[in-house]
């Protein structure tokens, strides 16, 4: 029996459903095991832990914020190849996801709170990106990873020394983000100029600031 075309609605249900697995608290399977999974848990000082927790948190509503952005473009995508792109984005960034809510968990923590905020935020930013055009979609898609490699390089300077775990973690995640945001400009996307950057970046650093503690 042939594969049945998928219809508006179809689709719709299937973001429906992803956005409920993402949000949901326990994060889908990865497709690639943790790359800290045979690190050894070095001790962390309670102040370490607390800190290690906040920034891994941030990441992990990073992945939740890309995970919305990546559905709502592949939703309303012009171009079929366009929107193929962006799917395999979205499951490219589950690894994210479930590395950082293990390694959340690990340290005793638990994920924000506002992360069904920045879902919805960025869900209709990704959707609306989409509507307009398939360049700047993609042009979102790249400077919004290049901010995101920013903040991870941040962070590895920010990790305790002796949180090997995690900084394995985010080391394995800037490798990804980088690949993601050069393939956006490789298929099409839009450079955005410095000022678009830095209004992005003023925007990212409410979510960032939120999540830390919340």
């Amino acid at each position: 029996m042939a594969n049945r075309q998928l219809t508006k609605i179809d689709h719709l249900l299937t973001q429906f459903d992803q956005s409920l697995r993402t949000l949901a608290g326990n994060a889908p399977s990865p497709q690639r095991i943790s790359p800290a999974e045979k690190v050894e848990d070095m001790q962390l000082s309670e102040k370490e832990r607390r800190h290690a927790l906040g920034l891994m948190r941030v990441n992990h509503a990073g992945e939740v914020c890309a995970q919305a952005l990546y559905q709502g473009q592949a939703l309303t995508a012009k171009l079929p190849e366009v929107g193929q792109q962006m799917q395999h984005a979205a499951e490219e960034e589950i690894d994210h996801l479930a590395w950082c809510e293990e390694r959340i968990h690990e340290l005793g923590g638990r994920t924000s709170a506002l992360n069904p905020v920045w879902y919805a935020m960025s869900f209709g930013i990704g959707a609306t990106a989409g509507l307009i055009s398939d360049k700047l979609s993609l042009g979102f898609v790249a400077a919004t990873e290049d901010q995101v490699c920013d903040h991870l390089q941040n962070h590895l300077h920010e990790l305790p020394v002796n949180d090997i775990k995690s900084r394995t973690i985010v080391q394995e995640m800037l490798i990804d983000e980088a690949r993601h945001a050069e393939a956006a400009l490789e298929a099409g996307g839009h450079r955005f100029p410095t000022p678009v950057k830095k209004l992005m970046t003023l925007v990212s650093s409410a979510m960032t600031s939120s999540s830390y503690r919340l």
